[in-house]
């Protein structure tokens, strides 16, 4: 199998690759936890992130997006002792932040998850990649979204960031051609 070469051969990484990253995600309280993540991940590597998936998945409830919305101060600094988490007070607080974003869109009648798939009318894009190279970092669509986001009071959603969460998420099959995901992917769309 001739993977896209950003997972290397780290089992963690080639495991996330082959069952998750740009699978078309539909499941709100798994979308609220990728954007959480992606904002935790700013600056970091991503494995670094899914090295510490476990402990932000227990700090902060399985990313219940009620729960993370009602967090007091307290409880937000508790979880910055956590030394299974990235341990910065901005990301940290992100999370109520995030979960704050989305229960307002709630109240709009839509989810995170119809939010975002609104952008793409539902249908993942479909690339065709040849060499990482090719892969942009952003896009008019993800500063598009990005822009959206920040009005909306989402925190930590650059242009960077909305990329990478489109990615993983599915939004965008980003898989080169040559990687049988790029084909698996497309036909989950």
């Amino acid at each position: 199998m001739e993977r896209c070469d950003w997972c290397g051969d780290d089992p963690l990484y080639v495991e996330y690759h082959d069952t998750e990253w740009g699978v078309p995600l539909r499941d709100e309280q798994r979308m609220f936890e990728f954007l959480c993540l992606e904002g935790a991940q700013a600056g970091l590597s991503w494995i670094t992130i899914l090295r510490k998936r476990p402990g932000y998945l227990k700090a902060f409830d399985q990313f219940d997006v009620s729960t993370n919305a009602h967090y007091g101060d307290d409880e937000l600094e508790q979880r910055l002792l956590n030394p299974e988490i990235v341990r910065n007070r901005l990301k940290v607080f992100a999370v109520r932040k995030n979960a704050r974003a989305t229960l307002a869109r709630y109240d709009e009648g839509i989810t995170l998850t119809e939010f975002l798939w609104n952008f793409v009318d539902g249908k993942p894009i479909q690339n065709h990649w040849r060499t990482m190279d090719e892969v942009p970092a952003t896009t008019p669509l993800s500063e598009r979204i990005s822009k959206e986001m920040k009005k909306r009071g989402f925190p930590f959603v650059g242009p960077t960031i909305i990329y990478a969460h489109m990615q993983a998420t599915g939004i965008v099959n980003d898989h080169m051609v040559t990687c049988p995901r790029h084909a698996e992917c497309a036909a989950l769309g």
